[in-house]
């Protein structure tokens, strides 16, 4: 199998998820890295080129995009690993050239831009790939079917939460610098970085779409312009309501995103630091421990399984399925044929919800918490 040589902007020399998303396309071997725009400046990205031993190396995303669609062996895909308001912009470049885009979340730091970048993406030819890696663990995609075929019956109740505790004071590294700084995370802090991973866990999962949600955003540290704690009610089209709690300043969780649902039947849930169990409860039943390939578990769970039941898989895995499918999707493209019906990897549609979602967020805290359709 060809590897598809794949580009890169952004990621360069200490930018931690630049790292995991090269690690995570190399897992499977579906991908070579072999060109990028690694920083915003010249020096930056000429340095961290040479220390990836990249062949091709460039100052900058645009002239990267226009030389590799020139390029008898250029680049076919691009990851966009850059703060978030440089999204859309560098993205822009490579799928008006008809690149095929892979693209961190949040999807933009502006709803605006959100808007624009979906029009971009419809009119290229290129396929456009958001890597919410949450969606890519198999015991996600095990919930995803048995919620589906109706093993909960009709879902009533959805709780996601996700805290964390590394922004519980002033921080002073660069992963911080970008993150709390609106010109680039977006007006959205803890909301924008780790809630639009539960919003998209929790309508991945359930397959619905929140039609309205009331939200209380607080900046506790003195002095941050984003928030850094978020409690959102949830109003999903169909009837089911819910509850989502997004933090940074939780002492004693470190990325501790968890999943409950509740339906007339029954209830699921799933906890992301301890990946490869999922608790199905029927009601007026003890409650079963699903395993990743152990019994009970299912075809979607094992088609992104690599290791028998007991060995641990997570999050560079789930990263890497994200990658794999994408590949599978590429190579599709590339022959002409549909994309397989069974890849699954989140859109540009579910870029925008996430981005609609944040907007909804800060829009309804500036209201005191009113209620606010999306």
């Amino acid at each position: 199998m060809t590897r598809i040589k794949l580009g890169m902007v952004g990621g360069g020399n200490d930018a931690f998820i630049g790292g995991v998303h090269r690690i995570a396309a190399r897992i499977d071997d579906r991908f070579e890295l072999v060109a990028g725009a690694l920083s915003s400046t010249p020096e930056k990205s000429q340095a961290s080129g040479a220390a990836l031993g990249l062949d091709r190396v460039y100052d900058d995303f645009k002239s990267m995009a226009i030389r590799e669609a020139r390029l008898k062996n250029g680049i076919e895909a691009v990851s966009i690993v850059t703060p978030n308001h440089m999204h859309y912009a560098a993205a822009n470049e490579f799928l008006k050239r008809g690149i095929h885009v892979i693209c961190d979340k949040p999807l933009t730091s502006t709803l605006a831009d959100a808007r624009k970048f979906a029009r971009a993406v419809e009119k290229s030819d290129a396929l456009f790939v958001l890597t919410h890696n949450y969606t890519g663990y198999p015991m996600v995609r095990q919930a995803r079917e048995m919620i589906a075929r109706g093993d909960i019956g009709k879902v009533r109740v959805v709780q996601v939460e996700y805290p964390q505790d590394w922004l519980t004071t002033q921080q002073d590294f660069k992963q911080a610098e970008w993150r709390t700084d609106p010109a680039r995370s977006g007006a959205g802090g803890s909301t924008g970085d780790i809630g639009t991973h539960a919003h998209n866990l929790a309508c991945f999962v359930t397959g619905l779409e929140v039609e309205a949600l009331a939200a209380d955003l607080d900046a506790f540290v003195p002095g941050r312009q984003v928030d850094d704690n978020g409690h959102v009610m949830l109003r999903f089209k169909g009837g089911a309501k819910g509850m989502l709690w997004c933090s940074q300043v939780a002492p004693g969780n470190e990325n501790a995103l968890r999943l409950r649902v509740y339906g007339e039947t029954g209830g699921l849930e799933w906890a992301q630091e301890d990946p490869n169990y999922l608790w199905h409860t029927p009601f007026g039943e003890p409650k079963r421990l699903i395993t990743r390939n152990g019994a009970g578990a299912g075809d979607a769970a094992a088609r992104v399984s690599r290791v028998p039941p007991g060995h641990p898989e997570g999050y560079l895995e789930g990263f890497a399925n994200i990658y794999s499918e994408a590949a599978t999707a590429i190579e599709a493209h590339r022959a002409g044929a549909p994309i397989p019906a069974d890849v699954m990897y989140p859109s540009i549609e579910d870029g925008v919800r996430g981005v609609t979602f944040v907007d909804a967020c800060v829009r309804s805290s500036a209201r005191n918490a009113a209620w606010v359709r999306l």
